[in-house]
């Protein structure tokens, strides 16, 4: 009866000890997946800085975010230097690439389908004068306003790998 006794308290004790550390397993692993979000991170202007030159972001107009498919962000004061950036970064870890939308500060948009304006009247924290838009009728508008010329994500690597040469 005792020994009876003794592997039921044992039994029980297991029990418990499996169901413990199922919950400890199940905690890991969402914690695991919030931290390896592959959203945009929230820039904290005088706070954060650039990956790539290292000031300080306070320009709520210009401000870029890389975000890796680990969930790693990358912040940085302008587009211009996510660019520069990305010539010695494995493009093919790169989840999204970000930049601000001009028409709505501080909102992060996809850099790959905005439309960018470089234009001389409005200035960008490292001087290339790039602004993004989340579409491009607000570019246009703004094009026409301040002059300068508009660009596809990709045709502004082009132009700024031609400008660097």
């Amino acid at each position: 009866m005792k020994n009876a006794k003794h592997f039921h308290e044992l039994n029980v004790y297991k029990s418990h000890v499996n169901k413990t550390l199922k919950q400890i397993t199940i905690l890991v692993v969402f914690l695991i997946t919030l931290n390896c979000s592959n959203a945009p991170q929230t820039i904290n202007y005088g706070q954060d800085g650039c990956r790539f030159c290292k000031m300080t972001i306070v320009d709520k107009l210009h401000a870029a975010q890389i975000v890796t498919k680990k969930g790693k962000s990358y912040t940085f004061d302008a587009t211009e230097c996510m660019v520069n950036f990305l010539k010695e970064f494995d493009t093919s870890k790169v989840k999204l690439y970000l930049t601000t939308n001009y028409s709505n500060p501080e909102e992060l948009i996809d850099a790959t389908s905005a439309t960018f304006l470089i234009s001389k009247n409005i200035p960008s924290p490292m001087g290339a004068f790039i602004s993004g838009f989340k579409n491009k009728e607000d570019a246009i508008k703004t094009q026409s306003e301040q002059g300068g010329d508009l660009y596809t994500w990709n045709t502004l690597l082009e132009h700024l790998k031609n400008s660097n040469k």
